[in-house]
């Protein structure tokens, strides 16, 4: 028999000191047009947003990801309220006002307030735009991180859902919710979140990347359990990616990548480093590094942050590995 492969590194500490990050964590992943807009709207250039924004149109995964990452100006929120007061009618300008204000009220030192004005103006953009799903996903996004006691997620949910069934972005939020749920249950095979990845996944079209959920919930589950201490961080020791549930999940992930691979998708580098990070604690090196080949320099915090660890050096550290370069 072939002698088993070699354990996963432990991801998150950096295999030399000092060594610098060839990765960075861009919320615009690979969308060249965004990058640019994006550039010009931090200096003030709000009608290249505009433009970019009418351009999108109703692909409302691409809209979403696009006003998020716009949102994530520092000052955006005082670019988009100069547009709106220019164009007190336009939806877009609105939208990504609200967006701009949950961005601002989820950071660090953020007050009730931020919370409250942020909450408003995606409401305000909500009856501007009634059909987009994306004041509501920014909605969910302040709901999912807020320490006010409000727990309206699955409302929210519902409200994006019923725009656009299969929004991907919102679906990871949920899914990353429901994870949370019961820690002290361990890895109860019908915990809820991997009843909500499967509903999701069997209920999308055939293409819809939402076929990956299942590992994106085994990915939010693993997280959970470490955190309570009650999975190990180290893959060398841990179970959880080598089970019958682990392997069927990515097993059939996986195939449908093959198959249906979506790079026009806008969050598809997402996806695709979730499957890597799965196939990485696997020890499937070979898949590994055909996503790995694919994921480019489009690294993502999430999942690689998943064990406590550093995220770049996770990352870094698992290219390496599946890569097979020292």
């Amino acid at each position: 028999m072939p002698p088993p492969p070699p354990p996963p590194p432990p991801l998150g500490r950096s295999r030399r000191r000092g060594s610098r990050p060839d990765t960075a964590f861009d919320p615009a992943l690979d969308d060249g047009e965004l990058i640019i807009v994006r550039g010009r709207f931090a200096r003030g250039r709000w009608s290249e947003a505009r433009t970019l924004l009418v351009g999108t149109g109703r692909d409302w995964d691409r809209r979403a990801h696009r006003l998020l990452a716009l949102a994530e100006v520092p000052s955006a929120a005082d670019w988009a309220g100069d547009w709106l007061l220019v164009e007190p009618e336009s939806a877009d300008a609105a939208v990504l006002l609200g967006c701009a204000r949950v961005v601002r009220a989820l950071r660090p030192g953020a007050t009730p307030r931020d919370a409250a004005h942020a909450r408003e103006g995606c409401l305000a953009a909500a009856r501007l735009a009634p059909e987009d799903p994306t004041p509501w996903l920014a909605l969910l996004l302040l709901d999912r991180g807020s320490d006010d006691g409000r727990d309206e997620t699955g409302r929210l949910f519902e409200e994006v859902r019923s725009r656009h069934p299969d929004h991907h972005h919102a679906h990871h939020v949920m899914t990353a919710l429901l994870a949370e749920s019961s820690p002290e249950s361990g890895h109860d095979p019908l915990h809820e979140v991997y009843d909500f990845a499967a509903w999701a996944a069997e209920l999308a079209p055939a293409d819809s990347p939402l076929a990956v959920l299942p590992v994106i919930a085994h990915a939010e589950r693993y997280r959970v359990l470490v955190a309570a201490g009650i999975e190990p961080a180290d893959p060398a020791v841990s179970e959880h990616w080598t089970g019958r549930r682990a392997r069927q999940v990515m097993k059939a992930a996986f195939d449908w990548w093959l198959e249906w691979e979506h790079d026009d998708h806008p969050r598809h580098r997402v996806d695709l480093n979730f499957l890597a990070h799965a196939k990485v604690r696997e020890g499937r090196t070979a898949e590994a590094a055909a996503l790995f080949h694919r994921i480019g320099d489009h690294a993502t915090a999430a999942p690689w942050s998943y064990a406590g660890g550093e995220p770049h050096a996770a990352f870094t550290a698992a290219r390496s590995y599946a890569l097979g370069t020292p």
